[in-house]
């Protein structure tokens, strides 16, 4: 069962939300310090599981192409730090994981929840704190390719 929430989806031309969450090291991180270039913030249900592992994979394997557009990325899921940590280490991601598990920062996105505590995926890229792209049916295997794909036309 999908619930919004009091939540409503961000727009394009939102700013980047003042979220806040700790990290797979347990440091806190606020998303609206990354006020400068091009941040992308995915949501997935759960750590280590099939699509989860391939919407990160693909981000994984992009990676050095999403850096090279000074892509800073972060995955957010109710996962817990040490979760995080886990998913990070078996796939050797390469960006940060936020543990959501208040759902604060999933709400703060107007990201939908399933039984509470799991995020929809969707994906949002902003630019200079300013979004510009959001995917509310996000892809597994094919995230870093649609990210790429909206950076190219931006860059043109």
């Amino acid at each position: 069962m999908m619930t919004k929430g009091k939540s409503n989806p961000l727009e394009i031309g939102a700013e980047l939300p003042q979220a806040r969450a700790q990290n797979q090291d347990g440091e806190l991180v606020s998303l609206g310090e990354f006020d400068r270039g091009y941040v992308m913030v995915y949501f997935y249900p759960k750590a280590d599981t099939p699509g989860c592992t391939k919407q990160a994979c693909s981000l994984r394997d992009s990676f050095s192409d999403l850096t090279d557009h000074g892509v800073k990325v972060f995955g957010v899921s109710g996962d817990s730090v040490k979760s995080q940590l886990e998913f990070q280490k078996e796939y050797n991601l390469p960006f940060d994981l936020l543990a959501d598990t208040d759902g604060r920062v999933a709400k703060a996105f107007g990201v939908p929840m399933r039984l509470t505590k799991f995020p929809a995926r969707q994906a949002f890229l902003f630019e200079d704190g300013k979004l510009i792209w959001k995917d509310l049916e996000a892809s597994t295997e094919e995230q870093a390719s649609d990210v790429l794909a909206v950076l190219s036309k931006e860059n043109r």
